[in-house]
């Protein structure tokens, strides 16, 4: 069982990379910014809400990332300790949201906090995939800081799973799309953090109306 979501390229990369921001703190801590920035593309493109991305959605460039990218800063600027809650997450991109959206259709977030376990995330996670939603993900702390040592403490987007069998044995993998590249993790290593505080996963739905575009 694997799905992908059908993912965006900008000059050859995977998806946005916050090393391209030459704005020093958006550079050391544009990741919330970024991964916001890696979604309204995405619902641009995907989901045809192009006022969401100021540029042309269909003909990315690093120049227009990075311009669009200092128009989401003031919404999810870096701070001390970072965008560090998934509530700070949702209270800015509900303002750009805000601030941008149209008549039609409008996206609303929840909080999936990373104390749940790991067997109800994978739920989750294969619920938005198969929606065609991509999920922004925060990993705070981790007790891995080898695998996950350029992940620790940053927001980014999971793009796909995967459940591999071999015998007995099942391997759930998922797809997480940041620095202009697409890594996969084994879940259960990287849900389970070992670690305080934990982070967790913001889930969009769109509604339309009365009506409600929704994995759940």
């Amino acid at each position: 069982m694997k799905k992908q979501l059908d993912y965006f390229e900008i000059e050859g990369e995977f998806g946005g990379n916050q090393d391209w921001f030459t704005n020093v703190v958006m550079h050391i801590g544009g990741c919330a910014a970024a991964t916001a920035c890696d979604s309204c593309i995405y619902f641009a493109r995907e989901k045809g809400m192009k006022h969401l991305y100021p540029y042309a959605p269909y003909d990315l460039s690093k120049r227009d990332y990075k311009s669009f990218s200092m128009k989401m800063k003031p919404y999810l600027k870096p701070r001390k300790g970072g965008v560090d809650k998934l509530e700070l997450y949702i209270d800015g991109m509900t303002d750009y949201l805000q601030d941008v959206e149209q008549s039609g259709k409008h996206i609303r977030m929840e909080a999936f906090a990373g104390e749940n376990s790991c067997d109800k995330a994978w739920e989750v996670i294969k619920r938005q995939i198969d929606a065609g939603y991509p999920i922004p993900y925060l990993l705070l702390r981790h007790e891995d800081t080898g695998q996950f040592r350029d992940f620790i403490w940053h927001w980014f987007l999971l793009v796909g799973y995967e459940e591999k069998t071999a015998g007995d044995q099942k391997k759930r993998l998922v797809t997480a799309a940041t620095y202009g590249q697409a890594t996969t993790f084994v879940l259960d290593e990287l849900w389970e953090t070992g670690r305080e505080p934990k982070g967790g996963m913001i889930l969009y739905s769109i509604e339309d109306g009365e009506k409600r575009e929704s994995a759940f």
